[in-house]
């Protein structure tokens, strides 16, 4: 059976690191973990260790603003916070897509998993979001993990975390499920940090994302710069709902028009 990933290292010497923890954050709910995570790996100046490529990635391309295109990307980067720091070193699992089938998916954790273990990483927090009818003022964060003690990390007085998930979300799909199920059996410990948001896919969940950031913040002390998630929150959701209300104005309104309408905003080429 041929191998499903590629991964490919995009340092030429690996780093030796602290204790790291692996924070995965991609494509969802309201792209709630990927904001998150793309934000810290942003902010903290993260550099590139890994590069993931399959034959199973979605059919498609992106077009950049220079007009070329460009694969999906699947990465992970990496944090030193040097020999003087107290902070745990962190691993950081981004990207543009999620594995497309069950297979994929199970093979792409695995090989992400055996990584981590090559780094002595032996804990795992995965990113998403819970997709509400409504717009939330304050997001609340759940919480689930795959073992007791390290669930009970976060739920502990002052993290701010909802503790009671079951009833509230159903499975959890993709690589943030699947990472903490294959960790549990790797012996890697690990929580899912699951962020309210707004279920309509034009949203972005960039409200649900500060709150994921600022539970990091509190549990590492990572020192990022909070106001620079903050300042454009108001700006992109009030943009973005502007922009779902008008499409559902002219769909309703005038139903050919608004067919032409979808025509025209095309997002991908098939």
């Amino acid at each position: 059976m041929h191998k499903i990933w590629e991964v490919t290292a995009e340092t030429k010497t690996l780093p030796t690191l602290n204790n790291p923890v692996l924070i995965e954050g991609l494509p969802g709910i309201g792209n709630v973990g990927k904001i998150a995570v793309d934000f810290l790996v942003e902010e903290l100046k993260a550099k590139k260790l890994y590069s993931f490529f399959s034959y199973k990635f979605p059919h498609s391309v992106f077009v950049n603003e220079k007009n070329v295109v460009e694969m999906p990307k699947l990465e992970m980067y990496y944090k030193q916070f040097g020999k003087g720091s107290k902070k745990r070193d962190l691993l950081f699992l981004v990207g543009d897509i999620q594995p497309i089938d069950e297979e994929s998916c199970y093979a792409f954790c695995d090989e992400v998993l055996k990584l981590a273990k090559q780094y002595n990483c032996k804990k795992v927090i995965t990113t998403g979001g819970i997709g509400l009818q409504h717009v939330p003022d304050k997001p609340k964060v759940y919480c689930a993990g795959n073992d007791q003690t390290e669930l009970q990390e976060y739920t502990k007085k002052g993290m701010s975390v909802e503790k009671d998930i079951f009833g509230v979300v159903g499975p959890i799909i993709g690589v943030s499920g699947i990472l903490l199920a294959l960790g549990k059996k790797k012996g890697i410990k690990g929580v899912a940090l699951l962020a309210e948001t707004f279920g309509n896919p034009l949203y972005l969940g960039i409200k649900g994302a500060k709150e994921i950031v600022q539970l990091l913040e509190k549990k590492f002390n990572l020192g990022v710069n909070l106001k620079k998630i903050s300042k454009d929150i108001l700006e992109v959701e009030n943009q973005l709902l502007q922009k779902a209300s008008d499409w559902m104005s002219d769909e309703f309104a005038h139903p050919q028009a608004g067919a032409q309408a979808k025509k025209k905003d095309v997002h991908y080429i098939g």
